[in-house]
């Protein structure tokens, strides 16, 4: 194969791996966990996502008895132990370190549950950031409760330099006490990459009334007026709003995200809100003549949506069959099934299995401590010997790491994985192959015994082989489940 088409072959590639073909039909609302949802839509098929996710608040919120979404409510508080999934927090120590150094700040600084409530909301949008196209816009709305940790988990996903602006949504009713009154939201804006839709002719807002434009310098102003700052001066709260009032306890109003979608998508584009509730955003697509997909585990979202659409004049009465005037609003209960072959629309996001992947290679982190710790266990049998150094130390100053760096490709399965002592994790960091990191030790004088060393690392590689071949026997379940 010549060059120029081996380079056409690599672009036909990237790009269809930026921009995928969607895997789900437009006007459909997915009922269930959003994140199983997430992770069945096809990578690099979405143009926009605007969301009003949990804010992390520590309060239960319940819609109001006689309006339309009377019974909706959700608790908007977390923990860890009962809110975090072990294959979360491996995924993002494996994938996405700087995820988790956000996570362990939060803890650090706000507690568990801030900490619980990131990994949460992180594995969600490591799964929106795969579904967005490369051109594509995410817009989070978010209040003072988490805003500066969440500003910390899209730069850690989807980069410091997609950052496009932080949108004050201003308006005038909030809690009144001892302090400034609380009068705003903020909207993160992050694009995927430096290719993003942005049609200011859209947001544009009239010259103040006591501007004197001389006519010297009239062809410098926009007959629509000015393209408008990142504070939105919006009075309008959808719970005050009787035209549009449902009673979702967190319900925005429609001014909002319509002004989001036109700035970020065009007509026919595909708008995804993966916290649907009471359908604001897709009412909002529908209006503007855009595509939309939708997600909500409450069980009331379908009549919402429908109620919604059909208040809006976007819908006939629904009669036999539910036929509304521009289709069928798609409703499932069931995840997409991925069609792209799990490809994922950035090199770096590797957070999904693959299906065919054999069980020992799905081993948790736990599991591949327990077994490494055991065949890494020195003549004490108390401690573990630390393959970068040759220190023994008790199992808990032992830390998992690759063998070969994910900058290199590194699998993250056991017979890439070593224990290694806090501060050797440290110097190897992301990059080192453990034979650099025992190179490093010895220059810097830290190498404690390298006969030992070495010798943790072959009982390692050893019973890491041993697995392979003896994951469903009792002795290897044994090991896994030991500590």
């Amino acid at each position: 194969m010549n060059k120029t088409r081996q380079d056409k072959t690599r672009q036909d590639k990237k790009t269809r791996l930026s921009h995928g073909k969607q895997n789900f039909k437009n006007r459909t609302l997915y009922h269930g966990d959003n994140l199983e949802f997430l992770r069945g839509l096809n990578s690099g098929t979405v143009h926009l996502i605007a969301t009003d996710p949990p804010f992390n608040k520590n309060k239960d919120f319940h819609a109001t008895p006689d309006r339309l979404t009377k019974g909706a409510k959700f608790t908007d508080r977390w923990s860890w132990k009962k809110d975090v999934h072990e294959e979360w927090i491996d995924g993002i120590k494996d994938d996405w370190p700087g995820v988790w150094k956000v996570i362990e700040a939060a803890m650090a600084a706000s507690g568990d549950d801030m900490a619980a409530f990131l990994c949460w909301l992180g594995v969600r949008l490591m799964a929106m950031h795969r579904v967005l196209r490369s051109d594509g816009s995410i817009y989070l709305h978010c209040d003072p409760t988490a805003n500066s940790y969440l500003r910390l988990l899209m730069d850690a996903i989807f980069g410091k330099r997609n950052f496009r602006n932080e949108v004050v949504w201003h308006y005038n009713s909030g809690a009144r006490g001892n302090n400034f009154g609380k009068r705003h939201d903020v909207i993160l804006w992050y694009s995927k990459s430096k290719s993003y839709t942005f049609n200011k002719d859209s947001v544009r807002t009239p010259y103040s009334p006591n501007i004197n434009i001389p006519k010297s310098k009239q062809h410098y102003y926009h007959p629509d007026g000015k393209v408008m700052g990142d504070v939105w001066q919006m009075n309008i709260i959808a719970q005050n709003n009787k035209t549009e009032r449902t009673g979702f306890p967190t319900q925005k109003p429609l001014a909002l995200y319509e002004r989001i979608i036109k700035a970020s998508s065009n007509e026919g584009d595909i708008v995804l809100d993966p916290f649907a509730g009471c359908a604001t955003t897709l009412v909002a697509a529908e209006r503007l003549g855009r595509q939309w997909v939708g997600i909500d585990i409450w069980d009331g979202a379908k009549d919402a949506v429908l109620d919604r659409l059909e208040k809006e004049g976007l819908a006939t009465p629904r009669g036999a069959g539910g036929l509304l005037a521009f289709g069928d609003v798609h409703y499932s209960t069931v995840p997409p099934v991925r069609t792209d072959d799990n490809e994922v629309a950035a090199p770096n996001l590797k957070l999904e299995i693959k299906q065919s992947v054999a069980p020992w290679k799905k081993m948790s982190h736990k599991q591949m401590s327990n077994v490494l710790a055991d065949a890494q266990r020195s003549n004490d049998v108390r401690l573990v010997i630390c393959a970068g150094c040759g220190r023994a130390l008790e199992k808990e100053f032992m830390e998992l790491d690759h063998i070969s760096p994910k900058a290199e490709d590194g699998d993250n399965h056991i017979q890439n994985r070593i224990l290694l002592c806090g501060p050797c994790n440290r110097n190897k960091g992301s990059k080192s192959t453990l034979k650099g990191l025992m190179e490093i030790n010895i220059e810097d004088g830290w190498m404690e015994n390298k006969d030992l060393a070495v010798a943790a690392r072959k009982n390692a590689k050893k019973r890491a082989e041993w697995v392979e071949y003896n994951f469903d026997t009792d002795e290897c379940k044994a090991l896994m489940q030991d500590g």
